[in-house]
């Protein structure tokens, strides 16, 4: 018989799990205290790496565009305007939204492998269609918001990837191995501009294959390279990707997702109900979550501009080097909350994690009596006002949108047009910086936490759907968030967009304190398993 593996520990290659001292009669209930096979135990694992991977290049392929999109939308066709790169960029998340139930859905009955491959095969012709969009002669702009909603959809396969996680770990390992998740994805994020900045070097002309009609250059290399990942992921997901489900104490378990095992009997762990109310929880605080980093990462160049002075180019420079920062601290708080977990448990850190955020927006209320700059000119020959651009778009998009050299010097400092310029204290530096320092903190603590508790509470059940709403409430916050920067930020101010802000985490944490007794794990609310911060 293959060796055995007892969670967490690996049992020596070629032992006989031991079916325990009640004799054959016993041997089916024992037969489920054998954990996992040494050779199944590796094969989880190397699945679950893959998810990783897969999490990855979906992150990527957000963000290895986002800072050419507008120099590409102008040369492909000129008609477009900033109004519509706003909803090419939220056309990513869109997408997102909408394929994240419906693959959910189709990894709870159907091998995910399925899913998992087409929604890749998607995303890869959706960077292809990116590439070709200067082809047609009329309405390219429209060709490249389908070919960014296509890869939204393509990476609505985070919620198989979520669910499958879930469903491939114990108890133990579940925080761990979504921290990883969650530092995947950011790692995506931050790599993507950094491949952006590279393909660069090739220039705007670069190279064209006249006998596809390929134009090789900056703007179409990176969605290019992200095909390539795509292809490469698929490849591995048909060479290493396998089917593996254990229960909440790690021991194997069929799943309906195994191809040929159809409906391989009823997991008698997965008797009993989900518990509704704190699902409904954790999306709204979900929800929360990202809403408000979608608020701080596309509040940050126009807020700059207006406190500081700064010009366009100086605050792309200064907030992506913040940007930069963040992600790296959120990185290393991603591998910190897997051993802190262990100690406090999730719900706690999730309470720390609001508190922190709270207390990090609170900080960048405006005090004082020191007003910022007035910016008495608007840019001339421009019909669109410079705050309807920024607030448009997370900074990194701004990039390409200075000023030619022969226009006249961009004004700075606070446009008179929004008229709480006149009477609201600017925001100093060390409160800025500070609030970066927090958020990036806390956010990626929220996150994980989220994440995991959620995993939790559904146990054993399939998760798919569940994991896809979840998902899809994430990307309605990233789209809901550039729109409340642009209507409460741009005509109330700060004042009034912190403060509205700070209340929605106040009611987030009221939220969480009255289910907080509720945000346990399936098998401990049955009494399957007894509580152990885990």
């Amino acid at each position: 018989m293959a060796a055995a593996v007892s969670s967490p520990e690996v049992a020596a290659e070629g032992q006989e799990p031991l079916l325990g001292p009640g004799g054959a009669e016993e041997e089916e209930e024992a037969s489920r205290d054998v954990v996992e096979t040494q050779e199944h135990y590796k094969s989880r694992w190397r699945s679950i790496w893959i998810m990783y991977l897969t999490m990855f290049l979906s992150s990527v392929g957000f963000s290895i565009v986002i800072m050419s999109v507008w120099p590409y939308l102008q040369k492909i066709d000129p008609t477009a305007d900033a109004s519509f790169l706003g909803w090419i960029i939220a056309s990513y998340s869109i997408g997102q939204m909408v394929a994240s139930p419906l693959f959910g859905f189709w990894s709870n009955y159907r091998p995910r492998r399925e899913p998992l491959v087409v929604s890749t095969a998607i995303s890869v012709a959706a960077n292809c269609l990116y590439a070709y969009v200067h082809v047609p002669h009329s309405h390219n702009k429209y060709y490249m918001l389908t070919a960014r909603a296509l890869v939204g959809f393509g990476a609505g396969n985070v919620a198989v990837v979520r669910s499958y996680i879930a469903g491939a770990t114990s108890l133990r390992e579940r925080t761990s191995a979504m921290a990883n998740t969650s530092a995947c994805q950011a790692v995506g994020f931050i790599l993507g501009p950094v491949f952006q900045t590279c393909f660069t070097l090739i220039g705007e002309e670069g190279i064209t294959w006249k006998l596809i009609r390929l134009q090789l250059n900056m703007y179409t290399a990176p969605v290019l390279f992200g095909a390539l990942l795509g292809v490469i992921n698929i490849i591995l997901i048909f060479a290493i990707f396998r089917e593996h489900r254990v229960d909440d104490m790690g021991r194997q378990c069929k799943s309906i997702n195994s191809e040929g095992e159809g409906s391989g009997g009823v997991d008698q762990d997965a008797e009993g109900n989900v518990d509704h109310v704190a699902v409904v929880a954790i999306n709204f605080l979900f929800f929360v979550i990202l809403f408000v980093f979608a608020v701080f990462e596309t509040i940050a160049t126009p807020l700059t501009m207006d406190m500081y002075s700064w010009t366009r180019k100086q605050a792309v420079f200064y907030n992506g080097i913040i940007l930069s920062v963040v992600g790296i601290e959120s990185v290393i708080v991603f591998m910190a909350v897997k051993a802190l977990s262990k100690r406090t448990g999730e719900r706690a850190i999730l309470h720390g994690g609001l508190l922190i955020v709270l207390v990090g927006f609170f900080i960048l209320l405006p005090w004082g009596k020191k007003l910022p700059n007035i910016q008495w000119q608007e840019i001339k020959n421009n019909s669109i006002p410079r705050t309807s651009i920024d607030t448009l778009m997370p900074f990194w998009t701004l990039e390409a949108m200075e000023p030619p050299s022969n226009h006249t010097v961009e004004p700075v400092g606070c446009p008179v047009t929004q008229s709480w310029c006149l009477n609201t204290p600017m925001i100093y530096l060390a409160q800025y910086i500070s609030s970066d320092i927090l958020i990036g903190l806390g956010y990626p603590v929220c996150n994980v936490m989220s994440y995991t508790l959620y995993s939790k509470i559904l146990g054993p059940k399939p998760q798919g759907v569940y994991m896809g709403w979840l998902t899809a409430s994430g990307s309605g916050a990233r789209i809901l968030g550039p729109v409340f920067v642009s209507q409460i930020y741009t005509h109330l101010g700060p004042r009034w967009a912190f403060s509205l802000i700070c209340g929605v985490v106040v009611v987030s944490l009221l939220l969480l304190e009255i289910v907080y007794k509720r945000l346990i794990a399936f098998s401990v609310r049955y009494g399957r398993m007894q509580e152990q911060n885990c």
